[in-house]
C-alpha cells in the first residue's frame, strides 16, 4: 500500500495535500467542528470520520481503514478516543506500533484532554489545544505542517453567527441547571445524530425533539450528552426540570435577567417575556431549551416556546407527538453498548462477567449504573448476584410496578438490602427524600424543623454532618444520587443543603419497598418540614417563589391527608397562591382534589371544605368558568346560610363571591341586588371598616358601575376610598384600588381633568406599592390613556395605550381580563388616530378572545362587535358593517336594556352605519331616540348625549331637514364649548361637521 501512494500523479498527491481527514470520538465532536472550521476557512477539504472502535474488528485493522481517507489523517486525542470498545492501553500501544508507526507522515493528531494516553501515541507527536483559540489554531497548523496557510488571509471573514465557537468555551447564557457531563456516558450515537440532524433541518418554530422511553432508559444522560456535543452551536443554553407546570413556569422564567429583558419580579410576567424573546430570536437566535422529565405534555405544551432556537424534550409519554414534537425512541442499551458500559463501571468484571449481567438486567442503564457500581466494590461474583436475581424474593419486600421491569425491582431489592448493611442513615435519607416529589429534592426544608418535634432516628441524621455526609456518600457512591447533578466540590456536596436528585424510578421503587412503621415516620417528617416552610402570606409576591418550591410535594406527602391544622392552612395558601399568581390549572386540580379528600377525611360540611370552595371558585371565575363557578358558590351560600347563618363571616364571603359570578354572567341586576343585601348585613354583623365589609363595598359600585349607573358608582368609591383612607392609609395597595376605580368613575362621567389629575398620582403611588406590571396598575394606566385621550392629548394617551397593550400581553396573558379591555381600548383609539392595520389586528384579536371566554350573546362579544362594524365602514365594507351594527344593537338591548349606555353608544354608531348606506329615516329615527334615552339617563351634558346630539344634527341633514339640525347642532356646540377647552379635538371636531361615534368599552367585573 506505501508503493501504491508513492507512485501517485500529482493530480492525486495535490488533492492529498488539500484534504484532511478529521478522526474523532463522538464525544469530541465539539473539538472536531471547530478544527475543521478553522481548516476549511484556510481552504483545505475537510472530511470528517467518527471513531466508533467496536470491539468486532481488530484495532489495527481499524487504524489501517482511515488510510483509506484522502489526505493527511488527523486524529483528535482523548480518553474517549481510547475507551471505546472498550480498548486497554496495551491494545492501543501495539496497534499505533503496527499501523502508525510505520506511515508517520500520513498520521498526525492533537491532544484535547489531560488524562493520561496510551504511551505509543508519542509517535503521532500530538500537540495540546487546551491553550485557547488562537494558540490552538496556531497549533493545528503547525502540525499539519502548513503554517503558511495561516499567514494567508482567509477564504471568508468571520461570521459570529455560524463560527464554531472554541470548545472550551461556553455558549453565552449556560443554564445553572444543566448537568454535569456524565463522564461514564455510552453508545447512542445514531440517536443524537438523529436528533441533531432533525433539529438542523426543522423550519423556524418547529424544531422540537423528544427522547421518549420507559423509565430508567437513559434519557435525561442522553438529553445532557447532546448538550455538551452540540452546545458549540448556540448562544442560550437552558436546562428545564419540566415534571410539574409551577417549576417549569419559575424555572424558563429565572431566564429573562439572562436575556437581559427589562421585566419586574412576578415570574408570570417574566416567563411571557422570555417566549416572546426567543419567538423573535432577540437578542440571541440561536438557543437550545431543554425539557426534562415533561411527562405531562397537556400541562406545559403551551407554554413550550418556538421560533428561532431548538427545544430538546425527554418524556415517558408519546403524546409528545401531537403536540408539535419529533417523537424520537430511546430503546435499552444494545448488547455492546451494555457489556461496554459495565466495563468501564466495573473494571474488574471481565467481558464476559459484562455480558452475563446485562443479559440477567436486561440491558437497562440506570439498575446497570447501579448494580456494575456496587458488584465493582464488593467482593459478591456476577454469578451469586444472577442467582439471588432469579431466586424468591418476599412479596412483602417487593411489589411489582407496571411501570418497571422484574430486572430493576429485584436488583433494588438486593441493593436497598446491602446499603441497610453498610450505612443503615443513607436508606432512611433516601426514605424521607421520596416522600417529596422525584426530580429535585429540596434537603434543605428538612433542616429547618425543630429536632426536638422529630423521632430520634430522624433528629440524629439531621444534626450530625458527619453521619449526613456519610450517608449521602453512600447514595452517591452507588448512582442512587446522580453524581451529574450535584456540586462540582464533592466535599462541599455532602454537607451543604443543596438539594439532590432523585430519578422517578428510583423514588417510586422506594416507596414501594418500605414498611408501613416507617412509611408513617418519614411521610410526618416531610409534611412537617412542609409546614414548616410555609411563608403564610400568600398575597405577597417576595412568598411566590417559595411557594412554587412547596406545592409539586403537597401530592407525594399526602399533605390532604393530614387533620394537623397546619398542613391544611398550607393547602388553602397555596390554593391562594395559585390564584394570585395566575396558576390557575394547577390551582384548580389541587382546589378539587382538597374538597374531595377533606370531605371524605373531616365530613361532607366541615368548614375546610367550605374555605377550599372559596379558593376554587377564585379559581374558576379567574379562568372564566362563571357557571361552574355559580354552582359551588351557589351550594356554599345555601349551606353556610342554613348552618352557620345569613350574618357569618363565611357565608357573606361565599355571597361576595356569587355576586361576582353573577356579573362574569352579565346578570348585572341579580348582582346588584345581592350587593345591596350584602352591604348593611355586614356593616351589621361585623364592622362599618372591617375588610370584608370595604370589599363589599366595592363590589357594590362595580354593580352600578355595569348597569351604567355611573353617578353612585361614583359615590359609592368615594366613599370606600375614604373609608379604606382613614382604616389603612393612604398608600395603602387597597386604598390605592378604590382611588383608581373612583377616577375611573369621574372619567366615565366626562370630568377628565379631576379624573385625569387623580389617576396620574395614584398610578405613581401604584408603581410603587405593588409594581409597575401589577395587574391593578396596569388597570389604572388603562383609565389614565383614557384620560389623556379623551381630555384632548390624543397622542400622549394613543401611545399610551399601545404600551400598555404590550405590556399587559406580557405581564398577565393574552386572555386576562384586563389585557382584553385594554387591546379593546387601543383598537378604538388606533381607529380614531386613523391607523386602521392597527385598529383591526387589536379588534380581531380582542374578539376571538372574547368569544373564547363568553357566549355569542354576552355584552362584551357584542359590544366588541359593535366597534369592529366601525372599522368596516372606514375601510369601505359598508354591508357588512351594516349587518353588523344592527346585530350588535340587538344584541346589546336584549343583554342589557335601551337605555343602559353601552346600547345608547351602540345606537350613536349603528345610526351612522345607516345612513352611510342610504338608510336616512332609519338613522334619524335611531339617533333621536337615542338623544332622548341618553339624556335621561345621563343628563343632557354627558360626552355621549353630547355625541348623539352631534350624530342626530347629522342624520338631519341626511334628510335636508336643515332648519331643525342646526339648532341641535348650535344647542349641542354650546354646551360642548361650556364643558370642553376651545381646541379640544371633539370640539373642533364637531365644528367641523365631522360625525361621531362611540366606543364600546368592556369594565372590570
Amino acid at each position: 500500500m506505501s508503493e501504491s501512494r508513492g507512485s501517485a500523479g500529482p493530480a492525486d498527491r495535490h488533492a492529498r495535500e488539500q484534504s484532511v481527514t478529521i478522526s474523532f470520538a463522538g464525544y469530541d465532536r465539539a473539538w472536531a467542528a471547530w478544527i475543521g472550521h478553522v481548516l476549511e476557512r484556510r481552504g483545505l477539504h475537510v472530511v470528517y470520520q467518527r471513531w466508533v472502535g467496536s470491539r468486532e474488528v481488530v484495532l489495527a485493522e481499524h487504524l489501517r481503514d482511515l488510510t483509506l481517507a484522502p489526505g493527511r489523517i488527523l486524529v483528535v486525542l482523548s480518553k474517549w478516543y481510547f475507551q471505546l470498545g472498550p480498548r486497554t492501553h496495551e491494545e492501543w500501544n501495539a496497534a499505533l506500533r503496527e499501523v502508525v508507526a510505520p506511515d508517520p507522515d500520513r498520521f498526525a493528531a492533537v491532544l484535547v484532554t489531560a488524562e493520561p494516553v496510551p504511551t505509543a501515541t508519542a509517535v503521532l507527536a500530538a500537540p495540546d489545544l487546551n491553550v485557547g483559540p488562537q494558540e490552538a489554531e496556531r497549533r493545528v497548523f503547525d502540525r499539519l505542517d502548513c503554517l503558511d496557510l495561516l499567514r494567508r488571509p482567509p477564504a471568508d471573514p468571520v461570521d459570529a453567527r455560524r463560527t464554531p465557537r472554541f470548545p472550551t468555551a461556553t455558549p453565552e447564557i449556560w443554564g445553572p441547571t444543566v448537568p454535569r457531563r456524565n463522564t461514564r456516558f455510552t453508545g447512542r450515537e445514531d440517536l443524537l445524530n438523529e436528533a441533531y440532524r432533525v433539529l438542523q433541518g426543522a423550519e423556524p418554530g418547529a424544531g422540537v425533539v423528544t427522547f421518549h422511553g420507559m423509565p430508567g432508559v437513559g434519557k435525561t444522560q442522553l438529553a445532557a450528552e447532546f448538550v455538551y456535543r452540540f452546545c458549540v452551536e448556540y448562544d442560550v443554553v437552558w436546562w428545564v426540570r419540566a415534571e410539574k407546570r409551577p417549576g417549569y413556569r419559575r424555572t424558563l422564567a429565572e431566564l429573562a435577567p439572562k436575556l437581559g429583558l427589562s421585566t419586574g419580579a412576578d415570574y408570570g410576567e417574566r416567563l411571557r417575556a422570555v417566549r416572546t424573546s426567543l419567538r423573535r430570536g432577540d437578542p440571541y437566535a440561536k438557543w437550545l431549551l431543554v425539557l426534562d422529565g415533561a411527562d405531562e405534555p397537556e400541562e406545559i405544551s403551551g407554554l413550550v416556546p418556538t421560533g428561532t432556537g431548538h427545544v430538546l424534550i425527554t418524556s415517558r409519554n408519546p403524546q409528545w407527538r401531537e403536540h408539535n414534537s419529533r417523537l424520537l425512541e430511546v430503546p435499552v442499551y444494545d448488547r455492546a453498548e451494555s457489556v461496554a458500559f459495565v466495563s468501564r463501571r466495573a473494571p474488574r468484571l471481565t467481558r464476559d462477567e459484562a455480558g452475563q449481567l446485562a443479559e440477567a438486567l436486561e440491558d437497562l442503564p440506570l439498575v446497570l449504573d447501579q448494580t456494575a457500581g456496587w458488584l465493582n466494590d464488593s467482593d459478591m461474583s456476577v454469578a451469586r448476584y444472577i442467582d439471588l436475581l432469579e431466586g424468591s424474593i418476599d412479596q412483602d419486600v417487593i411489589r411489582v410496578s407496571p411501570d418497571f421491569p422484574m430486572p430493576f425491582q429485584r436488583a433494588w431489592s438486593i441493593l436497598l438490602g446491602k446499603l441497610y448493611e453498610a450505612v443503615p442513615e443513607s436508606v432512611d435519607l433516601l426514605r424521607l427524600c421520596s416522600f417529596f416529589a422525584p426530580g429535585l429534592i429540596p434537603v434543605s426544608l428538612l433542616r429547618q424543623v425543630p429536632t426536638d418535634r422529630l423521632p430520634e432516628r430522624v433528629a440524629n441524621l439531621l444534626e450530625d454532618p458527619q453521619l449526613w455526609a456519610k450517608a449521602v456518600d453512600q447514595l452517591q457512591r452507588y448512582s442512587v444520587i446522580p453524581e451529574e447533578f450535584r456540586p462540582a466540590d464533592a466535599d462541599e456536596a455532602i454537607t451543604s443543603d443543596e438539594p439532590f436528585y432523585l430519578h422517578r424510578m428510583v423514588h417510586q421503587i422506594v416507596r414501594q419497598n418500605m414498611p408501613d412503621e416507617d412509611r408513617e415516620l418519614f411521610i410526618d417528617v416531610v409534611r412537617r418540614a412542609l409546614v414548616t416552610a410555609d411563608p403564610r402570606s400568600p398575597d405577597k409576591r417576595a412568598s411566590w417563589d417559595a411557594y412554587a418550591q412547596l406545592v409539586p410535594h403537597l401530592k407525594y406527602a399526602d399533605v390532604l391527608g393530614s387533620k394537623d391544622r397546619g398542613a391544611q392552612l398550607l393547602i388553602l395558601n397555596s390554593l391562594r397562591y395559585m390564584y394570585r399568581s395566575g396558576e390557575y390549572a394547577a390551582g384548580l386540580e389541587l382546589g378539587e382534589r382538597a374538597m374531595e379528600a377533606w370531605r371524605a377525611l373531616l365530613g361532607e360540611n366541615h368548614p375546610r371544605v367550605w374555605e377550599a370552595a372559596h379558593h376554587y371558585t377564585n379559581l374558576l371565575r379567574a379562568v372564566g368558568n362563571y357557571q361552574q363557578s355559580e354552582a359551588v358558590a351557589r351550594a356554599a351560600v345555601e349551606y353556610l346560610k342554613s348552618e352557620q347563618g345569613e350574618d357569618s363571616l363565611a357565608h357573606l364571603k361565599a355571597v361576595n363571591g356569587l355576586a361576582a359570578d353573577l356579573r362574569g354572567l352579565a346578570r348585572y341586576e341579580e348582582a346588584l341586588q345581592l350587593c345591596e343585601w350584602i352591604v348593611p348585613m355586614c356593616r351589621s354583623a361585623l364592622s362599618d371598616n372591617s375588610e370584608t365589609t370595604l370589599r363589599a363595598e366595592n363590589n357594590l359600585a362595580v354593580s352600578l358601575r355595569l348597569l351604567g349607573r355611573y353617578e353612585q358608582a361614583r359615590d359609592q368609591n368615594r366613599r370606600t376610598w375614604e373609608e379604606r383612607r382613614q382604616k389603612r392609609g393612604p398608600d395603602h395597595a387597597e386604598t390605592l384600588y378604590s382611588e383608581s376605580y373612583y377616577a375611573t368613575d369621574l372619567r366615565l362621567l366626562g370630568d377628565y381633568k379631576q379624573a385625569g389629575s387623580i389617576q396620574q398620582k395614584n398610578v405613581g403611588e401604584l408603581r410603587k406599592a405593588v409594581g409597575p406590571n401589577h395587574d391593578q396598575t396596569l388597570l389604572a394606566e388603562h383609565n389614565l390613556a383614557r384620560c389623556l385621550y379623551d381630555g384632548g392629548d390624543r397622542r400622549k394617551g394613543g401611545a399610551l395605550m399601545a404600551d400598555l397593550r404590550e405590556r399587559s400581553e406580557r405581564a398577565l396573558g393574552e386572555t386576562h381580563p384586563f389585557t382584553l379591555l385594554i387591546t379593546s381600548s387601543h383598537s378604538c383609539l388606533a381607529r380614531r388616530d386613523g391607523d386602521i392595520d392597527a385598529a383591526r389586528d387589536a379588534s380581531e384579536s380582542a374578539i376571538a378572545r372574547y368569544e373564547m371566554l363568553f357566549p355569542d350573546t354576552h355584552p362584551y362579544v357584542v359590544g366588541v362587535r359593535a366597534n369592529h362594524a366601525l372599522i368596516l365602514l372606514d375601510v369601505g365594507e359598508r354591508d357588512q358593517a351594516h349587518e353588523l351594527a344592527e346585530q350588535s344593537l340587538a344584541g346589546l338591548t336584549a343583554a342589557v336594556g335601551k337605555d343602559h349606555p353601552w346600547t345608547l353608544g351602540c345606537a350613536v354608531n349603528a345610526s351612522g352605519v345607516r345612513k352611510a348606506v342610504g338608510d336616512f329615516d332609519g338613522a334619524v329615527e335611531l339617533s333621536g331616540d337615542s338623544v332622548d334615552r341618553a339624556t335621561a339617563a345621563l343628563g343632557r351634558t354627558h360626552p355621549l348625549t353630547l355625541c348623539a346630539r352631534i350624530a342626530f344634527a347629522d342624520d338631519l341633514r341626511g334628510l335636508r331637514r336643515s332648519q331643525q339640525a342646526d339648532k341641535v347642532e348650535q344647542e349641542a356646540l354650546a354646551d360642548l364649548t361650556a364643558t370642553l377647552d376651545a381646541q379640544h379635538p371633539q370640539l373642533v371636531s364637531a365644528r367641523s361637521r365631522r360625525r361621531p361615534f362611540w366606543d364600546f368599552e368592556p369594565l372590570i367585573t
